[in-house]
């Protein structure tokens, strides 16, 4: 367990504060610490969804020390339901210039996998969004999550109270999984980005539709549980059309422009949310995962491409809208 200064620091306090409060209440509630010393980002404009994705997206991977080669590359990206317009799944489009770069770059194999959360019928979900159709024509195979071989697996956090998850053979064997997600809000999550995304990798044959579990066991305390047992290796999220309002499903599209890259998903999630003109430190499980999974600080950032600058108006969220002001428990 990686137990740092700070925490130390952090539980010696408290111990002061009441000698009768037990010392394991001030234990980390993970066991890896994935922060790297800096991180890498990279924001890229595109207005719309068309051709010059491939060349959009192949000059934003430049941008990393990436090496795929040999590899065998999982593509996970948001495709929950689906509904007229572009604002709630990863367009395929997007998808499909990335898998395009990745095959350029050596990989062994790139294979498009998602889990849909809302829909049981995943082949009814990707012919209505036009995956289907682009999986087809470019011959790329598609994994259902919901139903992949599961593998009985520990959890590298506690958060939730759950000590394993059963989670798919075709993540867990991957060499490089790149979350892909749609910039949206959250009802409940605040925002739904790289972190959140990982909820598709739990199986709703397992666990529920819409992953019933994992809201009971908390929403926010599962996604850092996930991320902290199935490493995020990239980020490529669609910002091109963006979701405001009563998200995940139920918002509106917003356009922002943007493509969002980065090579850790605490970084990406919080350039992602200032993007969004959200704070991201007050954002439940951003803040908590820069304790272990990344960094969320503008001081550890690399910055490549566009600068981040806020929106005038922040993206709107449902009135009920309480993750802001939410304290871990």
């Amino acid at each position: 367990m990686n137990f740092t200064r700070r925490d130390f620091l952090v539980g010696s306090a408290a111990l002061a504060a009441g000698a009768s409060v037990s010392v394991p209440f001030f234990l980390p509630k993970y066991n890896v610490d994935r922060r790297p010393k800096r991180s890498r980002v990279a924001i890229l404009h595109a207005d719309q969804y068309s051709q010059r994705l491939d060349e959009i997206v192949a000059a934003g991977l430049r941008l990393f020390p990436i090496d795929v080669r040999g590899k065998r590359v999982v593509l996970k990206p948001n495709l929950v339901d689906y509904a007229p317009g572009d604002a709630i799944n990863t367009h395929p489009m997007l998808v499909f210039a990335a898998a395009e770069s990745f095959r350029r770059m050596g990989a062994k194999s790139v294979v498009v996998a998602e889990g849909p959360g809302h829909h049981r019928d995943t082949q009814l979900v990707l012919s209505q969004s036009g995956y289907e159709r682009f999986l087809r024509e470019e011959k790329i195979r598609f994994v259902d999550l919901n139903r992949d071989e599961l593998i009985r697996t520990p959890l590298r956090a506690s958060y939730t109270g759950m000590k394993h998850l059963w989670l798919p053979r075709t993540v867990l064997d991957c060499d490089f999984l790149v979350s892909m997600p749609k910039i949206k809000t959250h009802h409940w999550s605040g925002v739904t980005l790289s972190m959140k995304n990982m909820f598709g990798v739990v199986a709703g044959a397992r666990y529920g539709w819409p992953k019933n579990i994992l809201h009971w066991k908390g929403i926010q305390e599962s996604i850092l549980d996930i991320c902290a047992t199935v490493p995020i290796h990239f980020v490529i999220a669609d910002g091109i059309m963006a979701m405001e309002g009563n998200g995940p499903l139920n918002g509106t599209g917003r356009p922002l422009g943007k493509i969002v890259l980065a090579d850790d998903p605490v970084a990406a999630d919080a350039t992602c949310a200032r993007l969004m003109g959200f704070n991201p430190g007050r954002i439940v499980h951003i803040r908590e995962g820069a304790r272990f999974l990344g960094n969320s600080a503008p001081a550890l950032l690399d910055q490549a491409g566009e600068t981040v600058n806020a929106p005038e108006a922040p993206f709107q969220v449902v009135p009920e809208f309480r993750c802001l002001h939410a304290k871990m428990r």
